[in-house]
């Protein structure tokens, strides 16, 4: 698999919804391993994890956080490597002193990027535990653009928005089954206003505070409408190929960015 590479091609995700066991990484870490390893070489180009993949959503932060050296950073890129692929989740990592809610996005080559989570969920008082994140990132694979985000940032359509610039943009969460309607409502207008494909992987069972997860995870295209077929309440390892070709007949035919109001986000 080439990085960088200019070619607009099609590209393979593959959402890995799983139940995560309370503050338990070396459970989390074995139990996710055995469903990546259902996953072929060379099947899929990116690997999507929940938010906070080794512990569930916790302010433990202190008890658990790990650093950017640790076994799970190094954990994915094992699977990286192994499976050829890009791996992405968060993590609770700890650096330089503050702990932060950190998306990692691990290259099969060994290079490891970034993005701290800017929105942090006050109602759980995560601003209390984690530092905010200041910069977004944007990433190619296989002459895609693609920004990684977290959970709560769905919530915020400017933090969100692009020039048309991004060809899929992805969350990963921990969003509880309490608040599910906004959550597919808001994957999907994030997809039409950005005109994009977008990802949202969320994570099935209950945390240590007793708090139901269900998954609703989707995949969607520029449209807003599903292009995957993942079942609620349950484990699934689900790889969907996301065309680039209908993403550029789309912007061509109907090229709403040329309308784009203009604006700058850090």
């Amino acid at each position: 698999m080439k990085f960088d590479s200019p070619m607009t091609k099609d590209l393979k995700i593959t959402l890995v919804q799983a139940s995560l066991t309370w503050e338990a990484p070396h459970t989390n870490l074995k139990h996710l391993g055995e469903l990546i390893n259902s996953i072929r070489k060379n099947s899929t180009h990116l690997i999507l994890l929940p938010e906070m993949f080794s512990t569930g959503f916790t302010m433990n932060a202190e008890k658990v956080a790990h650093s950017m050296k640790g076994e799970e950073v190094a954990w994915m890129l094992n699977f990286a490597k192994q499976k050829n692929a890009v791996i992405c989740g968060s993590l609770v990592i700890s650096e330089k002193g503050k702990y932060y809610n950190r998306l990692i996005w691990a290259q099969p080559d060994g290079k490891v990027l970034h993005y701290d989570k800017r929105h942090l969920f006050r109602m759980a008082e995560e601003h209390k535990t984690y530092s905010s994140g200041q910069k977004k990132l944007i990433v190619t694979l296989q002459g895609w653009k693609i920004c990684p985000l977290v959970c709560y940032d769905l919530r915020f359509p400017v933090w969100s928005r692009t020039k048309g610039e991004v060809d899929l943009m992805f969350y990963v969460a921990n969003w509880p089954e309490r608040r599910s309607y906004p959550w597919k409502q808001l994957l999907i207008a994030r997809a039409i206003e950005n005109q994009c494909f977008v990802a949202g992987l969320n994570r099935v069972g209950d945390d240590g505070k007793e708090i139901a997860y269900v998954g609703d995870s989707v995949a969607l295209d520029p449209l807003g409408m599903p292009v995957s077929d993942i079942p609620l309440k349950k484990e699934s390892v689900t790889t969907i190929t996301l065309s680039k070709k209908q993403l550029l007949d789309l912007r061509k035919s109907f090229p709403v960015m040329k309308d784009n109001d203009n604006f700058k986000i850090l």
